[in-house]
């Protein structure tokens, strides 16, 4: 019996130091001070604020992309006043760092100056209306989309492809060649590529005249990763890497059901067709005419893929993929 007792009272023992220990742990005292969000200076708050609207702020780098950019070393206020200047200049591909950014009232719409520093011993003050058209981040990512979104690009662009895809369907009806759209092969991931890159450049420009402050910040903040921005820009980095899968899928394909000369001869032909999708519909929809031009070359591009270029039969004899009952161009049986 006093076993019995001595067993119930460490029992009781363990069970308090339990108690005590669980309670104990789930006790939480609220800090008085929140050190995970610390209060913020005026000035902090303010940079903030500019970084949020502008997408940059100090210590952001950029790359020169004009042949020159000039720097003046006086301070904003003096340069309002309407003192003698003292200007230097910085040369293209030139890389500088945001030094300081100060909002000037009296200079009017063109408030924003900034501080570029290229080394410890060169540096000056520029405004932001003649910084912006010169400079692109320093980030390859930025620099492709600089690159593609210049207007003179654009225009040699579109002369070269028309060129380029005259030469190309002269070559191909002389060679009764293969050619996307027109005389494809048995294969949906050409029509698919073609349509995906025009789907991807109408999505590329509705971003640009809808959401144009979220494509500003993606321009200033590059990333590959669809699952670390927006929703928005997710679907459209979606597209860029389906592209690139669909890319190397077409390119295996045609790689197994075209000669060597004739498989180069139609990937020169794709490629002339997507970069001809990629002007005019990247260029179209920022004057919407895009969005029922697509609906309309989707339908086309399937339809006819579905038509007249897809094998719905096999030859019973050879086992050659056959488009239509009858005899086999491989092998001359007759099929009913």
């Amino acid at each position: 019996m006093q076993n019995d007792m001595k067993k119930l009272l460490k029992l009781n023992l363990w069970v308090l130091v339990v108690l005590l220990v669980g309670f104990s742990g789930c006790y939480h005292q609220q800090p008085k001070n929140n050190e995970g969000t610390p209060e913020l200076t005026a000035e902090q708050l303010d940079s903030l604020s500019f970084s949020a609207s502008h997408h940059y702020s100090n210590n952001y780098n950029f790359v020169v992309k004009a042949d020159s950019l000039p720097l003046i070393r006086q301070q904003p206020e003096e340069v309002v006043s309407g003192v003698a200047l003292d200007t230097l200049y910085v040369m293209h591909n030139n890389h500088l760092v945001v030094a300081d950014i100060r909002i000037v009232p009296a200079s009017g719409e063109d408030s924003v100056w900034v501080q570029l520093a290229r080394d410890q011993s060169t540096f000056g003050w520029i405004n932001e209306t003649q910084l912006l058209p010169n400079v692109v981040p320093d980030d390859p990512i930025s620099q492709f989309i600089s690159t593609f979104s210049d207007v003179h690009l654009l225009i040699f662009l579109v002369v070269i492809c028309v060129i380029g895809m005259l030469y190309l369907a002269l070559k191909i009806v002389r060679a009764n060649a293969f050619l996307v759209h027109v005389r494809d092969i048995d294969s949906f991931y050409p029509t698919l590529l073609a349509l995906l890159v025009a789907a991807s450049a109408t999505f590329y420009a509705s971003i640009q005249l809808f959401a144009a402050d979220t494509w500003r910040h993606f321009y200033y903040h590059p990333t590959l990763n669809p699952f670390s921005v927006p929703p928005l820009l997710s679907f459209f980095l979606a597209s860029v890497w389906a592209i690139l899968i669909i890319g190397l899928a077409t390119i295996d394909d045609i790689r197994h059901k075209l000669p060597f000369s004739d498989a180069m001869l139609y990937l020169c032909g794709l490629a002339g067709v997507c970069a001809v999708n990629y002007i005019v519909f990247s260029i179209s929809t920022l004057y919407y005419v895009g969005y029922p031009l697509l609906l309309v070359y989707g339908y086309w591009a399937v339809s006819r893929h579905m038509a007249y270029n897809r094998s719905r039969y096999i030859c019973g004899n050879c086992g050659v993929a056959m488009h239509s009952k009858g005899r086999c161009p491989h092998c001359g049986s007759f099929n009913q």
